[in-house]
């Protein structure tokens, strides 16, 4: 049996994750990024030697949701959502539905049409190294 993490360690990164994500900071999400991966980089190099795969696992889709719920609210209008579902791949129908629903941030983070725009990989393209994927490399090295 390895080394775990203490409920409040977790409970302390999430906080940070929350502050870094805040919804009114005003900042790019490619500044909100940066900010995320050098915490990321930190945190893990300092836990690196438990074993916390799961945990990390969950971080990671409760910090893209995070994520998520920021740029909806970045995107404003109704038009504006609308406009960059449909260019990210979702279909009309559901662009429509997403686009003008009066449904709270967080909970619209979590629908099907947020999650197929903003999929991982369109995380990897803006540069988001990922709790599990940091993890990875530090013990692989």
């Amino acid at each position: 049996m390895g080394l775990r993490l203490a409920r409040r360690s977790l409970d302390r990164v999430k906080r940070k994750v929350r502050e870094i994500t805040g919804r009114n900071t005003g900042q790019a999400i490619e500044a909100v990024v940066d900010r995320l991966n050098r915490y990321i980089t930190g945190w893990v190099g300092y836990f690196r030697i438990a074993d916390a795969q799961g945990h990390l696992q969950r971080l990671d889709e409760h910090l893209r949701r995070r994520l998520r719920q920021l740029v909806w609210k970045q995107w404003k209008t109704p038009a504006n959502r609308y406009r960059n579902l449909r260019a990210r791949g979702v279909s009309e129908f559901w662009a429509i539905r997403a686009g003008g629903t009066s449904k709270a941030y967080w909970r619209l983070s979590a629908s099907p049409p947020l999650n197929q725009a903003m999929n991982n990989a369109y995380w990897d393209d803006l540069g988001l190294v990922g709790f599990f994927k940091r993890y990875q490399i530090f013990r692989s090295t």
